[in-house]
């Protein structure tokens, strides 16, 4: 009947069967261009952290807590990786938008679940980096293997839990203005922008979950250094404090390279209203392509033994 085709009509307005991504708005032009040096920093990344995973796997003397929680970033960081740059180069090169709704709620999900996994990573290095050096004669009993898989497991199910009411919170939501998302890849916050409807509490629930982990997270890795400092600053000698505060070295950068773009772009999505959507997305996509390919080079460089794990590899 008319009624039936009309509701049906109605509900595909309210729900399209697909997303279109534009890439970066203002700079089209310049895609062509851009997907070159995205290509090269995702070949990069692939290539590091596999290598990374392979010489941690087969190098038994990395059987360590630090190598351990670097291996577990490395598989996140692919995961993240992957989930974004393939369609972002299909776009760039074959001005191909066009995302299934199902796949664009799916890539939300992986996005934020995958950062939120990357944080809780990041803070058991921390607290590894913490015991290692406030307490290093139970370090190896504190840390065992079934601790780090324990450990490794809640930071998985923190992630999964918090961030799949997500993609049903976007799915219930109607999309009557337009499907053109005005981005490289599918996120949180750019399909809210999309909805027709009131919004509240799903924000509300976004901005929770990102304190009570992302934010948390950081405040912990914060007061984690703070009690190391103190440590290090007891220490008899200049000497042992700089042997000490090395060790920490590959970790304050993973840290400042992987939260800095990421705080960024939470700011700017809530916050930052007078910045150019060009530059709130180069940002984006730096935070999803850069720390997987730095932080194995930073591992790799200020690491002995993946160093020389790394030319011996290559050289016998």
């Amino acid at each position: 009947s008319r009624i039936s085709i009309m509701i049906a009509i109605n509900r595909t307005n309210l729900h399209p069967t697909s997303f279109f991504l534009l890439g970066i708005p203002g700079l089209e032009a310049a895609h062509i261009w851009i997907s070159f040096p995205f290509c090269l920093v995702y070949i990069l990344a692939l290539v590091g952290n596999c290598t990374l995973l392979f010489i941690i796997k087969t190098d038994p003397s990395l059987h360590e807590p630090m190598f351990l929680f670097l291996s577990m970033l490395s598989v996140a960081d692919l995961m993240l990786a992957t989930t974004t740059t393939p369609k972002m180069l299909s776009l760039f090169w074959f001005n191909d938008g066009e995302i299934p709704f199902e796949a664009c709620l799916t890539q939300v999900f992986l996005i934020h679940a995958l950062s939120n996994i990357e944080s809780g990573i990041i803070l058991a290095m921390a607290f590894d980096r913490y015991v290692a050096i406030c307490n290093p004669l139970r370090h190896s009993t504190i840390l065992t293997i079934t601790v780090i898989q324990y450990l490794g497991l809640a930071i998985l199910l923190r992630g999964i839990v918090l961030l799949g009411p997500h993609p049903f919170m976007l799915r219930w939501l109607p999309y009557c203005r337009t499907n053109i998302i005005p981005h490289t890849y599918c996120e949180f916050m750019g399909l809210i922008k999309l909805a027709c409807a009131p919004t509240k509490i799903p924000r509300a629930y976004s901005l929770f979950v990102a304190f009570i982990t992302a934010g948390l997270d950081f405040i912990l890795i914060i007061y984690s250094y703070i009690l190391i400092l103190r440590t290090v600053f007891h220490l008899p000698s200049s000497e042992a404090r700089i042997k000490t505060l090395s060790t920490c070295g590959s970790h304050v950068w993973v840290i400042l390279i992987s939260y800095t773009p990421a705080f960024f772009s939470f700011l700017t999505h809530r916050f930052g209203h007078h910045i150019a959507p060009s530059i709130h997305i180069f940002v984006a996509n730096i935070y999803v392509l850069v720390p997987p390919m730095v932080n194995p080079i930073i591992y790799g460089v200020k690491t002995k033994q993946i160093r020389e794990r790394f030319l011996k590899f290559f050289t016998d």
